[in-house]
């Protein structure tokens, strides 16, 4: 029975280890890198801002690009129809 069971920390000491280094002594980091990025959660790993409402910076609203550039059409044609109804008389 004891070839059969599965250690389950053989998967976290073969998990790739993180690339970062110490500042002041040069050594490798040992910690295991996050899974998709090269460097462990101390080195950057996981970080950046939230995607969506969650970022601080989520625009919504009147200030998105798509109302600013329906608001630039709607003024093309008020200033199209002004020059027609100039010309017209």
């Amino acid at each position: 029975m004891a070839g059969s069971e599965v250690n389950p920390m053989r998967s976290a000491h073969a998990a790739p280890r993180c690339r970062g280094r110490a500042k002041r002594t040069g050594e490798p980091c040992r910690a295991p890198a996050v899974r998709g990025w090269c460097v462990c959660r101390m080195h950057g790993a996981g970080g950046g801002a939230a995607m969506g409402p969650r970022n601080g910076r989520f625009k919504t609203g009147l200030y998105t690009c798509e109302a600013i550039e329906m608001r630039r059409l709607v003024y093309a044609l008020a200033r199209e129809a002004r020059k027609v109804e100039e010309v017209v008389g």
